[in-house]
């Protein structure tokens, strides 16, 4: 499975490589709602989750609308910084603490306050300096994950549109506690396994197609020690993938909340290098020929689709580096 990628997060790249339209509406609504979220709950986990990466381009607002949402930007990490700091200085007061007790008398709750405030004083850090930071860092800015948003590409009218979705896709008509498992961890409907397109996913398969270009993907694989290590793959030949995707407009039946527009990804068997480190998914790379007929499907020929899939492409995925 995908789970995370450092994704094209720019939509100029989008227009000039396909002359595709921005829908501009749509990523004011998006960091619109996460301000809304933000000042509503007071907590920045809580709001749509948007990759820094695809700030870059309000930086240089052209429109109104552009300059609208540099605002939202703005005052998003203002509050960011307002509140990281203090909490930063509790923290560390707070890791103080721990480890003056760890000193004197060690203690299992002594030891859960010490790895709790340590954990929290390097996400704030990097929160703040997150805030803080014009320079791009593409491996960290680009670097989305279930639940993150990204820009996408879909045909709409007849026309090729970008437009910000959900990695984690929801397909219309399905319950908002479909999007966890029973102990609460994300499922897994941000992958779209191959061999299940026709089945769970016939609604979106020919349907509601869309692409994503990324550099890179990160997986989840055994460690050898009980636990999981984080490994990231990029095409030897340093290709861009176009990895083919679904997606759905999914609306609130009650009527009470905004429409959700997500996709997921889909997976294949692992190519050989892949499966050699441990992982058994692959994302599907299709090649660049495909794209006008993968994004305008025809629902009554799946052979075809399922024949765009077939002829992937195969580029060495190299193993990058291994995540501490």
């Amino acid at each position: 499975m995908c789970y995370s990628a450092e994704a094209w997060t720019l939509y100029d790249s989008y227009v000039a490589t396909f002359g595709a339209d921005i829908d501009i509406k749509a990523f004011w609504e998006l960091y619109l709602g996460r301000d809304e979220a933000y000042r509503v709950r007071q907590k920045t986990s809580d709001g749509p989750r948007i990759p820094k990466g695809m700030d870059r381009n309000f930086l240089r607002p052209a429109s109104p609308v552009e300059r609208q949402i540099q605002d939202l930007i703005a005052q998003y990490n203002s509050r960011r910084l307002e509140e990281s700091v203090p909490e930063l200085a509790r923290q560390k007061e707070r890791l103080d603490a721990a480890e003056a007790k760890l000193a004197t008398k060690p203690t299992k709750t002594a030891a859960n306050e010490q790895r709790i405030a340590g954990n929290k004083i390097k996400q704030l850090e990097r929160w703040i300096e997150d805030a803080k930071r014009t320079s791009l860092e593409p491996a960290r800015d680009n670097r989305i994950f279930p639940d993150w948003y990204a820009p996408v590409l879909y045909v709409e009218n007849g026309r090729k549109v970008v437009r910000p979705m959900r990695y984690h896709c929801r397909p219309c008509g399905m319950d908002p506690s479909t999007d966890r498992t029973r102990t609460g961890q994300v499922s897994g409907k941000y992958n779209a396994r191959r061999d299940n397109l026709d089945r769970f996913w016939r609604a979106q398969f020919g349907h509601t197609h869309a692409l994503m270009l990324a550099e890179t993907f990160y997986e989840n694989v055994d460690d050898g020690k009980g636990g999981s290590k984080e490994i990231q793959f990029r095409p030897r030949t340093g290709e861009t993938m176009y990895i083919a995707c679904l997606y759905s407009r999914w609306v609130d039946p009650r009527g009470q909340g905004p429409d959700l527009w997500s996709f997921a990804a889909i997976t294949d068997e692992p190519e050989p290098e892949v499966a050699a480190q441990g992982h058994d998914r692959t994302i599907v790379n299709i090649k660049p020929e495909h794209v006008e007929a993968w994004l305008n499907p025809d629902p009554n020929d799946l052979p075809a689709l399922f024949a765009i899939l077939d002829d992937k492409r195969h580029p060495y995925y190299e193993l990058v580096e291994q995540a501490a």
